[in-house]
């Protein structure tokens, strides 16, 4: 059996790195929301709309703090202002 001290710290070295994991997919959903954000549907090829909407779509499924979260690690942010289609009632994001 390990002595208490050595669990703690390797549940302390497993945290921080799913800390850091968390981290860098944040960084990808806030990316990956800001590009959604910016593209105009109707001139994306047919063949990536599918993608586009499928990466809207699950970012729209988080929950706003998380969503927040990845937007402030690209540090792009929701401005209120007309929806488009895919964007939260009110919401858009803007990169800067």
């Amino acid at each position: 059996m390990r002595p208490r001290n050595e669990e703690a710290s390797m549940l302390s070295r497993e945290l921080d790195i799913l800390m850091g994991e968390r981290q860098r997919l944040l960084e990808v959903v806030g990316a990956a929301a800001a590009l959604i954000a910016s593209l105009d549907s109707r001139a994306l090829p047919p063949t990536a709309v599918k993608s586009a909407d499928l990466v809207a779509t699950s970012i729209n499924a988080l929950s706003d703090e998380t969503l927040r979260d990845a937007l402030a690690a690209v540090r792009a942010e929701i401005e209120d202002g007309e929806p488009d289609d895919g964007e939260r009632e009110g919401e858009r994001v803007v990169s800067h």
